[in-house]
């Protein structure tokens, strides 16, 4: 199976990259962490920054062909700044081309938007990001996992569990039945 990559810069929120990667790469994934720069970002941990996670690859340097799946951590400032990176949008638009998941947690959803891909789909997200994907034409609801088509989207931290276990399944990794609340486009 192709690598799933991580698209992230400094803020993200720690635990939904950490968190979903480790249990990805339990369930016999690859991972690779590609952001706007070299070297490595810091996250975002409650009220103060977190730890650093290597970059593997610059933004610039992917294509969604080589890879399985696409996850979008959240946290406010990590997708507030990639959002306006035109080569993050190409990316996220290109794995939606490909009918390829695309798994956005918290305040990622910015990301779906800005990319042009929500409008008639069933989508969840941070409640501040609500009004947003309603205004993009989304159908908004409030559930740990939404999964429509090959969007993936979860609320907050404590989604993590159903929303990597959506996302297991829907590269073939598990058999997590029932994981995820689905409407299927």
């Amino acid at each position: 199976m192709k690598p799933i990559l991580i698209i992230a810069t400094d803020g993200f929120e720690q635990s939904e990259l950490m968190e979903p990667q480790r249990l990805l790469e339990e369930a016999g994934a690859q991972t690779v962490v590609a952001s706007l720069q070299a070297g490595s970002i810091k996250g975002w941990n409650d009220k103060d920054w977190g730890d650093s996670v290597t970059v593997d690859r610059l933004i610039a340097d992917v294509a969604a062909d080589d890879y399985a799946a696409l996850l979008l951590p959240g946290g406010q400032m990590n997708p507030d700044i990639l959002r306006m990176d035109k080569d993050v949008i190409r990316l996220v638009r290109d794995f939606a081309a490909a009918a390829k998941p695309i798994a956005a947690i918290c305040h990622a959803p910015w990301l779906l938007i800005e990319a042009d891909i929500v409008k008639g789909k069933v989508v969840t997200a941070w409640p501040s990001v609500r009004t947003d994907l309603a205004n993009a034409g989304a159908t908004v609801v409030d559930q740990q996992v939404a999964v429509d088509g090959n969007l993936i989207t979860s609320r907050k931290p404590d989604d993590i569990p159903a929303f990597t276990a959506a996302l297991i399944d829907a590269v073939g990794l598990g058999n997590e039945g029932g994981a995820a609340e689905r409407k299927r486009a």
